[in-house]
């Protein structure tokens, strides 16, 4: 659920420009959880942190559950999208003399956490840690393929996205019969996840990691999971609160690592004020389109002509009727809604393909001010 403020339209002109044009060889490499996890989860046999029911992957090109947890796209895919790139494969999915390995991959898996014991319910899943010790391989088989010295300049040049803490609350911390949540104050847990993001931040930048973007935690008190704790149905401001002592310390942690590290270039994306915003304002985000973009179906229309599409219009339950009691996923037993783009979450914990797309548009003004790094070719 990440987000940044919209940009000025030339930027954003800008840099899809030098981006479009260099897009064969943007590298990038993805961290994180469910929100961003496009099939590891499937590889993993006794996992049950999945998406593979068939509501999954319903308005996804094809129509089936490709291991995303959403309805569609994530944010991640829709970025590639924009660059003019492929979404990077999942890790798992890869041998380790594939050559698209070269151009990037997705670690991310569902149930993740900062610290290892995050998720450990759901049997199998790779933890930050097990992310990083996948990328490390990762390096090792780039080394293999086009040597020590471009794969060190492929690495320092490749960019990073990491999103991950919001398990290590919602199903570490705030579940009552987990350990942390009754050995940890929340002061002394916030303190755990930094030190141990320090050590992780500091692993990747040993790996040759320079260029990280960092996603902050959106208001997990709003998300569907947490409003049905609640007697009035409405966001959990304790939880808001732990999310916001989070975010501050992870922004300081960022600058620190910066001064500390030479040539780092970390980013923390503190998206939670507009996440709040599309969950308390969700019929303000429709928008017009332009006759243009339906010119081949429709042709009678003046050339200034208007298309209003609405905004989304429920923000606090999900499209799919999903039994919280039970984890809060889409199963293939659930109902859905009559229009999947009314509506900002998809289950009781991700947003919605549309959403999504909202989401990302904005965070995409935000991004790739500089030039994309270069992918070499394997040797023959």
């Amino acid at each position: 659920m990440a987000i940044l403020g919209l940009a000025m339209a030339a930027f954003i002109l800008a840099a899809e420009a030098a981006a479009m044009a260099s897009a064969a060889s943007l590298v990038t490499f993805i961290f994180g959880d469910s929100l961003t996890e496009v099939g590891n989860n499937k590889y993993l046999q006794y996992s049950l942190a999945r998406s593979d029911y068939p509501w999954y992957g319903i308005d996804f090109p094809g129509g089936k559950a490709t291991g995303r947890f959403t309805n569609g796209r994530t944010i991640g895919d829709m970025i590639s999208e924009k660059l003019g790139i492929p979404s990077p494969p999942p890790y798992l999915s890869l041998s380790k003399y594939d050559d698209a390995l070269l151009t990037g991959v997705n670690y991310a898996s569902g149930g993740a956490g900062i610290l290892n014991e995050t998720g450990l319910y759901f049997i199998q899943r790779l933890s930050f840690d097990d992310q990083i010790d996948c990328f490390k391989k990762t390096k090792e088989s780039i080394k293999a393929k086009i040597g020590v010295a471009a794969a060190n300049k492929l690495c320092n040049e490749a960019m990073y996205f990491i999103g991950l803490g919001s398990n290590d609350y919602v199903n570490n911390f705030l579940q009552p019969f987990l350990a942390d949540g009754q050995q940890y104050t929340s002061d002394e847990f916030v303190e755990l996840l930094i030190s141990t993001l320090e050590k992780q931040l500091s692993m990747l930048y040993q790996l040759g990691a320079r260029k990280v973007v960092f996603h902050g935690l959106g208001p997990l008190g709003c998300i569907p999971s947490q409003r049905v704790k609640s007697k009035t149905g409405q966001c959990l401001k304790r939880v808001n609160e732990y999310v916001l002592e989070f975010n501050s310390r992870v922004k300081k942690l960022i600058a620190t690592l910066n001064r500390r590290f030479p040539r780092a270039k970390l980013t923390f994306a503190d998206t939670y004020g507009d996440v709040l915003d599309l969950i308390d304002n969700p019929t303000a985000y429709g928008k017009f389109c332009h006759l243009s973009f339906f010119r081949r179906k429709i042709s009678s229309f003046p050339e200034q002509f208007l298309f209003y599409f609405p905004g989304f219009k429920i923000s606090n339950t999900s499209c799919c009727n999903v039994d919280t009691t039970i984890g809060g996923l889409c199963l293939q037993n659930s109902k859905l809604c009559s229009n999947r783009k009314d509506y900002v979450f998809w289950d009781a914990f991700h947003p919605s393909d549309a959403a999504n797309a909202v989401l990302a548009e904005k965070f995409f003004s935000t991004l790739f001010s500089g030039p994309p790094s270069v992918a070499p070719k394997p040797s023959p």
